[in-house]
């Protein structure tokens, strides 16, 4: 199981942030179309789709995922993700629920900013009708800069000042400062480096303007974002998509029904239809392509669920290849570069136990750049302190510094 990212769920109130946790995983986040529905975060996990190395090595019967599923060769790795409860403009000094909800978001590696684009909740949350979701982008941003930049400006002279007496490097003295918003040294350096920062970086001498532009930097490597465009199925919907589109061109965006995935996984549970989460098609008992086998299960539904089913056939499946949640959480994962690494005990079987079974058992979701003993501690602190030695899928010893890349993730640890 991963223990290496957190996925925050961020956005105002009412925007679908609830419904997109049910949608995406097993919690029971209480949904309303009010503001602050959500009152403490909810946690939940959710699955991320990846290719399972047991189809490649012809073990996909035999697969036994400890955590998840593997499905026709597709390993569902579970990943923990965060509702942070709705943020309203103004967030950063006190309005709404304001900092709590900041602070929250110290937990999360990478957000999903749900936006409702039919246009029918106002920027507080409140029903409404012909809203224009665009500025809904920029606001979230904008929250978590005000955030960040107004606790970091407040103390900058002091900052500079010891800055200056120790005779630090600019990196160091700036992750001091972040270090507080679950930040590490590398993306502070990757920051500066965006900046074209070089040392000495002459700290004493920027202006609010060039911290303001840290910060902003910061956000982009500290918090990156994928935008979960939700409520696709609604009349507005369309032309509000596409001013989002021209205006944030080269944001990450991905077209999302939660309503609509919910209500196919509640069709799937009561045997209605045969349906895999993130696919474009569901079969019900009539439907010509639906597997015999399959259809002697299934029950026939009434019109008004065939009218529903339908209607998300046409408006979300056709249109956008599926409800876009199971591809929400695949882009969100993948966008921090996590890497799926199998810790084995035989590399001829791929067992994970001294009798042989347990194929492919045991996976991790690991940064990247992570080494074979980085590898070792965060399986287990005496898997380190033991290390030995570490072999790659071809039996070839590892060292103990080589970087865990997708050629080299199966994995056998030697220890004392």
């Amino acid at each position: 199981m991963s223990h290496e990212i957190v996925i925050g769920c961020v956005g105002k109130p009412s925007a679908g942030k609830s419904s997109f946790l049910n949608a995406a995983t097993d919690a029971n986040a209480k949904v309303g179309n009010y503001p602050f529905t959500t009152i403490e975060p909810n946690y939940g996990i959710t699955l991320y789709p990846t290719p399972c190395p047991c189809a490649k090595y012809g073990k996909t019967e035999l697969c036994a995922p400890r955590y998840g599923r593997c499905k026709d060769g597709t390993r569902f790795i579970p990943v923990k993700m965060l509702d942070v409860a709705g943020l309203v403009p103004g967030a950063s000094e006190g309005k709404g629920l304001g900092n709590q909800f900041l602070d929250d978001l110290r937990q999360a590696h990478v957000l999903l900013h749900v936006v409702d684009v039919s246009g029918t909740t106002n920027e507080k949350g409140e029903e409404t009708v012909g809203y224009d979701p665009v500025n809904d982008v920029e606001w979230l941003r904008q929250e978590i800069h005000s955030w960040i930049f107004n606790n970091m400006w407040r103390k900058w002279s002091n900052i500079v000042r010891r800055h200056t007496a120790t005779k630090a490097v600019a990196a160091h003295t700036l992750q001091a400062q972040l270090s507080g918003y679950g930040t590490r040294l590398p993306q502070v350096m990757q920051a500066l480096d965006t900046m074209g920062v070089k040392e000495p970086a002459g700290m004493e001498t920027w202006d609010k303007a060039r911290v303001e532009e840290l910060v902003w930097v910061f956000i982009d490597v500290r918090f990156p974002t994928i935008l979960v465009l939700n409520k696709v199925d609604m009349p507005a919907s369309d032309q509000n998509i596409a001013r989002i589109c021209k205006r944030y061109p080269d944001a990450k965006m991905v077209p999302t029904s939660a309503l609509a995935e919910c209500f196919l996984r509640k069709m799937k549970a009561q045997e209605y239809i045969d349906y895999t989460e993130g696919s474009e098609y569901f079969y019900t008992k009539e439907d010509e392509d639906v597997d015999p086998q399959v259809a002697e299960r299934l029950k026939p539904p009434d019109d008004r669920i065939v009218g529903r089913l339908e209607r998300i056939r046409d408006l979300v499946l056709f249109r956008y290849g599926g409800t876009g949640v199971q591809l929400a959480v695949k882009t969100a994962v993948e966008i921090k570069g996590m890497l799926p690494v199998y810790h084995v005990k035989n590399l001829n079987s791929m067992s994970c136990d001294k009798g042989g079974g347990s194929i492919f058992r045991d996976c991790y979701l690991i940064a990247p750049g992570t080494t074979v003993r980085e590898l070792a501690g965060q399986i287990h602190p005496d898997m380190e302190k033991h290390f030995l030695y570490a072999e790659g899928p071809n039996g070839m010893r590892m060292g103990e510094d080589e970087v865990i890349t997708e050629h080299n993730n199966i994995i056998k640890f030697t220890t004392a």
